[in-house]
């Protein structure tokens, strides 16, 4: 398969996933929250508050409140981003028409756990891709994109603002609170999904150092080379040290084992990285 066809390939499968995303979101509102008079929190809350005490239309609603962000997107995050980030507004609001507007339970904690659950997975997997459901989560992923915040309670933190002042300016807090509970599941739904700010160091002991570095800093990576001997077997080898993030790692395995299957590689979690370092591919 030549490098064409890969990548139309890929095209064909964001896509895919962009339109899951925007089908799972659908659901959660339809099914789940706007049938209990929950709010999501966010662009989307701020429909919905509106749509609650209007005549006017929740799915439009949405679209109206998320263009200044996705204008403001463009320039921040690039084309890619936000083009993904259109069609998932788009394709949300599309889903919401044919998604019927009724609840699947009765209970309301329920409906705020799984609605939450359903609409994290949706807005996850449209980040892992490098899109967006639109609303904070553009705004997330400016804010995240120069540092390590965790994006899912960065969301809960914009959004749980938006709930509480809503609930404060109409004096309804009962429905604030389980709305509170559906947004900070989601928050951990999307973190659990997009682990973009989660680093890794690697230490790779390798024979076949000039072979392995070659295809290292194609990612590319900064890595420190230093020499290492075996305390039992006094032979010298090669260590690689490189600090990439989750999303990358599976690439780096591969390339690792395709190049050196024999090279012995520690993985540790870091918990925090100073000085200059690639925080992920630009849009």
């Amino acid at each position: 398969m030549d490098e064409g066809q890969n990548i139309m390939m890929r095209k064909a499968f964001d896509l895919l996933v962009i339109v899951l995303g925007a089908a799972l979101a659908a659901i959660g509102f339809n099914l789940f929250l706007i049938p209990h008079g929950l709010l999501s929190g966010g662009i989307s809350g701020i429909a919905m508050i509106i749509g609650y005490i209007t005549p006017l239309n929740i799915s439009l609603l949405y679209l109206l409140f998320n263009l200044p962000i996705i204008i403001w997107g463009f320039f921040v995050l690039g084309k890619r981003f936000i083009t993904l980030s259109v069609i998932s507004v788009a394709l949300t609001v599309w889903f919401m028409q044919l998604v019927p507007e009724r609840a699947i339970t009765s209970d309301t904690v329920i409906s705020a756990i799984f609605g939450g659950v359903v609409i994290a997975i949706g807005t996850g997997i449209s980040l892992r891709i490098g899109g967006s459901t639109g609303g904070f989560d553009i705004i997330g992923s400016i804010v995240t994109r120069k540092t390590d915040f965790s994006l899912g309670m960065l969301l809960f933190g914009l959004n749980g603002f938006v709930i509480v002042a809503l609930a404060y300016a109409q004096q309804e807090w009962t429905s604030a609170l389980y709305s509170m509970l559906c947004i900070y599941i989601s928050g951990k739904v999307v973190d659990t999904i997009h682990i973009r700010h989660i680093k890794v160091t690697l230490f790779i002991i390798t024979h076949n150092k000039d072979k392995l570095l070659e295809k290292m800093l194609l990612l590319p990576r900064g890595v420190t080379l230093l020499k290492a001997e075996g305390a039992f077997s006094h032979h010298e080898s090669d260590l690689l040290m490189t600090v990439t993030t989750r999303y990358e790692l599976a690439e780096l395995r591969k390339i690792i084992k395709e190049t050196d299957p024999h090279a012995f590689v520690n993985i540790v979690e870091t918990v925090g990285v100073l000085g200059q370092f690639r925080r992920g591919k630009e849009a």
